[in-house]
């Protein structure tokens, strides 16, 4: 099985003068989730090359199994730098798309034709397509193939409002993913801040927030091979 997962290529935190891009939980919990059950994964950007790590999340408070285990394996560090360039990839060679979140995407990948096609072409394919926390955000341009918002009547979920507003950046962000699912007719669920929660709907896969980074990594794999 080959899964592509795409990060962010935005740096620019607003005009705050800060730094994003994506959180490396949400990238490093899925991508060895997956490749441990044996999946090839190819990694993208819309700019190719290595994708900005949003600082934050390399600080101590936000380190799990996971990221160290990133931060001691040069192959996939490799990987990383080297992401394939978003507008040369063929949707059709692979079998699910995932996208981690950190606030990135919000600016790059939410309004990316390339990033929106892959989706349309996957989600039209009945392949998984599976995103993390503010990645829901890449969702809301993107059509079903009756022509309705893909999320239009869809059970998802993402970045809460009070878990934006704990981060102080409800003012910053172009959009909040809560309120953009729920207006394009989402049926939108979470749990507490924080708390891990992942929820499938047919082959549409997301997640509330990084804690649930490796939950939605699971269910691309429930889906990819049923019965195991």
């Amino acid at each position: 099985m080959k899964i592509l997962i795409i990060l962010t290529s935005h740096d620019k935190l607003g005009n705050t003068g800060l730094k994003t891009g994506f959180w490396l939980e949400e990238f490093a919990s899925p991508y060895y989730t997956l490749i441990d059950a044996g999946t090839n994964v190819t990694l993208a950007s819309p700019k190719g090359g290595q994708p900005p790590l949003d600082p934050k999340s390399d600080e101590p408070d936000f380190q799990t199994a996971a990221t160290e285990r990133f931060k001691n394996d040069p192959k996939a560090q490799h990987a990383l730098d080297n992401t394939s360039k978003l507008s040369e990839i063929d949707a059709e060679e692979f079998d699910a798309v995932l996208y981690p979140g950190g606030h990135g995407p919000l600016w790059d990948l939410a309004n990316d034709s390339d990033s929106i096609a892959v989706i349309e072409h996957m989600f039209a394919a009945n392949k998984p397509v599976a995103t993390v926390c503010h990645a829901s955000g890449v969702l809301l341009k993107a059509k079903a193939p009756n022509g309705d918002p893909l999320v239009k009547g869809k059970k998802v979920t993402g970045f809460t409002n009070t878990e934006e507003e704990a981060v102080q950046l409800t003012d910053v962000v172009p959009f909040l993913v809560e309120d953009e699912l729920k207006k394009l007719g989402g049926e939108y669920t979470k749990l507490g801040d924080w708390l891990p929660y992942a929820i499938v709907d047919g082959n549409l896969i997301t997640g509330q927030n990084p804690a649930s980074s490796k939950a939605v990594a699971i269910e691309i794999l429930k889906l990819l091979f049923p019965g195991n």
